[in-house]
């Protein structure tokens, strides 16, 4: 990969993400804790932008500078946490002197667990935070100790209670970051109106509010005539942005909401597909094992 190409790198796993940056394998697939003075890496191969599929959280403990978040430029100028969701695009390390950690989360490893359905509601996951949260020493002493636990569960013996100890350990670090964040930002809010900002609060607000029982799938025009603009027009600037056109990301938001549905509730397929707003509960399987290749039962069943 070279600088100069245009689209978004998307990592699909955690193990091409540890591949990339000259690190071991992980020892787990779909969380690993890395120390970033382990990453060993040419910034000049790396693309110039990246997106994940699967959340990051970075705890930066030195000065790092600012880079390129969606459409703006997030600052971190003193170190802080920094966090992206799934399917956001960022701009690659510049391999400025930084030290610290990255917690990468898989969406799946969540699943099954009440985080699953919250995590996407802290605010600090938004395109609309533009800023690092900034940490007093006893504020950085807390996220650290929590740290610490995750690191030394993925170097133990993984066993039934594994992944427990580590959702909650992650569940008890974003409930600190949000009482931290509202310290840091308790006079003024975070305001950004960006088309990627825009198309992610429009499809969270569609599915979270059940739109699609009355209307059915959100449409390409739907999208389009919310943000005023033309549907030719609104999928070539997301492909400019992400890498991908505005029914990918529909289909992409709607197979995320039917994992979490599936996970979450007992739920049958068919009415799984009709509350997300298929008219058909075969579209929906075959829209699913596309995306995942596994089908919705499968994808069930592996959390039993």
């Amino acid at each position: 990969m070279k600088k100069e190409e245009m689209l978004p790198y998307k990592f699909e796993s955690l193990t091409d993400f540890h591949q990339m940056f000259g690190l071991p394998k992980p020892v787990h697939p779909l969380v690993s804790l890395i120390d970033i003075n382990d990453m060993k890496y040419n910034p000049a191969d790396l693309p110039s932008s990246i997106v994940l599929n699967f959340f990051k959280i970075s705890f930066k403990t030195s000065l790092c500078g600012r880079a390129k978040y969606g459409q703006h430029y997030y600052d971190f100028g003193e170190g802080g946490l920094v966090f992206t969701s799934p399917n956001q695009v960022f701009e690659s390390p510049n391999g400025s002197s930084h030290s610290g950690y990255i917690l990468l989360v898989h969406s799946d490893f969540l699943f099954s667990y009440p985080l699953t359905k919250t995590i996407r509601q802290y605010g600090f996951f938004s395109y609309a935070a533009n800023e690092a949260l900034h940490l007093s020493d006893k504020e950085r002493e807390v996220i650290i100790a929590l740290l610490k636990v995750i690191d030394d569960e993925l170097k133990s013996r993984i066993d039934d209670f594994s992944q427990d100890v580590i959702v909650s350990q992650i569940d008890l670090l974003l409930t600190y970051s949000n009482r931290f964040y509202k310290r840091q930002f308790i006079t003024r809010k975070a305001v950004n109106n960006d088309l990627l900002q825009k198309v992610e609060d429009i499809l969270n607000s569609y599915f979270d509010k059940e739109t699609s029982l009355k209307y059915g799938i959100p449409t390409v025009q739907y999208l389009a005539d919310q943000t005023n603009l033309s549907p030719s027009y609104l999928s070539d600037m997301l492909r400019s942005l992400t890498g991908q056109n505005a029914q990918h990301l529909i289909h992409h938001k709607l197979v995320e909401k039917a994992k979490e549905i599936l996970s979450t509730s007992n739920l049958s397929v068919s009415q799984i597909a009709y509350q997300l707003g298929f008219e058909y509960p075969q579209s929906f399987s075959r829209l699913f094992k596309i995306k995942t290749k596994t089908t919705p039962l499968a994808f069930r069943q592996s959390f039993n």
